[in-house]
């Protein structure tokens, strides 16, 4: 299910794909002010309901973009998205903290830059 681009959470009985877009970008930028910003929120919650708060929303954003995407594919057979409740109800508190590493490895997979660089003769041609 994942790909090189994805991590994967289990939340009740059903796996999902953490994905980083940039349909997800934008939302996080408008809510956080930028990828660079979402950490220091995180940690910085004022108090434990708003930290699980920004968490199960993260996490119900990263899910249901590769749910978007299918649903973008197959207009005909669309698939429910994910919702904060549904997060809430099915995870406990011990969850949200093991998923910080799915969440993790997906911005990281998503943000990664795959750098090539090019062999180049030197100045005198050797």
């Amino acid at each position: 299910m994942a790909d090189e681009r994805s991590a994967v959470i289990k939340i009740g009985d059903t796996e999902y794909e953490l994905l980083l877009t940039t349909k997800a970008t934008k939302e996080i930028a408008k809510k956080y002010g930028g990828l660079s910003n979402l950490g220091d929120k995180l940690i910085n919650s004022e108090n434990y309901e708003e930290a699980i708060s920004e968490i199960v929303w993260l996490i119900v954003t990263l899910a249901n973009q590769p749910i978007l995407i299918y649903n973008f594919k197959n207009k005909d057979k669309k698939k429910e998205l994910l919702t904060e409740d549904e997060v809430e109800l099915l995870t406990t508190p011990n969850d949200l903290a093991t998923y910080k590493d799915a969440i993790t490895e997906a911005l990281f997979k998503g943000t990664k830059r795959n750098v090539e660089s090019e062999e180049t003769k030197n100045a005198l041609g050797e």
